[in-house]
């Protein structure tokens, strides 16, 4: 049976902190449905402040009936076919050479804080894959540990991607489920995913004010913000969630005014798949994952540009354009992965 292991500093599925968690775990489940065995390797403490996820994990296990071992330091469950590992940060090195020992795996996958070690640590013995979910830093730099293959989640990441000799770079979209048949989206508000500086909050509050009739969704991302919001009376601040099905269906417009260049925003095309429209900001991959589903503001633009698309009559044919933009998205993944030879085939 084939064998692919999944490892970074992050936490393993099933907990859910931002796209690149979402996106390695559907293509994590996608390897499990066709067959391979798939280990998904992580920390319980956060890797920007070790703080420990354990009683978020235990919590979330629990909630849906999913039984867990621990051992020391370390606990084990599955997760829609995915065996899953986390483990203290300090202990990620020995974990990984235990279980690259143990799985002698096809493929590694790694990504985002750290990866630069953990890929020039499994690269010596079997073949690394790095997935490039950002043109940050944190994302970049696990170049520098030699994986064999980058994979870029669009083709904004890809013409940013520095490879080194003896590394490839593959354009790979981030995987994405289709949901169930609902309601078309309705209502007048406009909605808005993880409202923080980077994510345009600044412009948020400047639309806020300017179109007080206007109401608007704002929805916890990295953390919560619901403070700075809380006076305003055309505000409603929900919790994060993990179905975002109600909210696209009852909203008109997703709001995307990101400050910082985005990579592929997932929400994007979440929201497209639901017919729902965006208005993004003209910066980084926002425009390639709108394409024809959406409304697109130059970068620079004042807040009376945005206040003034916010305010047009919506075009009846957006919400269609954005379904038809986003449902190839829905494709499988692994198919790609044979055709560039990341995967035998």
């Amino acid at each position: 049976m084939p064998t692919v292991l999944f490892a970074w500093r992050r936490t393993p599925p099933p907990l859910l902190i931002g796209g690149a968690e979402v996106s390695q775990q559907l293509l994590a489940e996608e390897f499990a449905a066709s067959g391979w065995q798939v280990t998904y390797l992580g920390s319980h403490e956060a890797p920007w402040n070790r703080v420990s996820e354990l009683p978020a994990l235990h919590g979330h296990l629990g909630a849906h009936d999913v039984p867990y071992e621990v051992r020391q330091q370390e606990v084990r469950y599955e997760w829609n076919g995915v065996r899953c590992r986390a483990v203290a940060q300090d202990w990620i090195h020995s974990a990984l050479a235990a279980a690259l020992a143990e799985l002698a795996p096809d493929l590694v996958i790694t990504s985002q804080e750290g990866a630069a070690d953990l890929a020039a640590q499994a690269r010596h013995t079997t073949q690394v894959a790095a997935w490039l979910h950002s043109v940050s830093p944190t994302s970049l730099n696990v170049l520098h540990g030699s994986p064999q293959t980058a994979l870029a989640v669009s083709r904004f990441v890809l013409s940013r991607a520095r490879v080194q000799s003896g590394t490839r770079a593959v354009l790979l979209y981030p995987p994405f489920t289709r949901p169930a048949p609902g309601p078309e989206p309705s209502g007048d508000a406009i909605l808005m995913v993880n409202p923080v500086p980077q994510k345009g909050a600044a412009l948020l509050h400047q639309l806020i004010d300017r179109l007080p009739g206007q109401r608007f969704t704002l929805v916890e991302g990295w953390w919560d913000t619901s403070g700075d919001f809380a006076t305003y009376p055309n505000v409603t601040y929900a919790s994060r969630t993990y179905d975002m099905s109600p909210l696209y269906a009852a909203h008109r417009l997703l709001l995307v005014p990101s400050t910082v260049e985005d990579a592929f925003p997932r929400v994007i095309i979440e929201a497209g798949l639901h017919g729902l429209p965006s208005l993004g900001a003209d910066r980084g991959g926002i425009r390639e994952a709108i394409g024809d589903g959406g409304v697109i503001i130059p970068g620079d633009a004042g807040t009376e540009a945005w206040a003034a698309a916010i305010r047009a009559a919506p075009d009846p044919l957006l919400g269609k354009r954005a379904r038809e933009q986003s449902l190839p998205f829905t494709r499988p993944r692994l198919p790609e992965l044979k055709a560039a030879g990341v995967i035998p085939s």
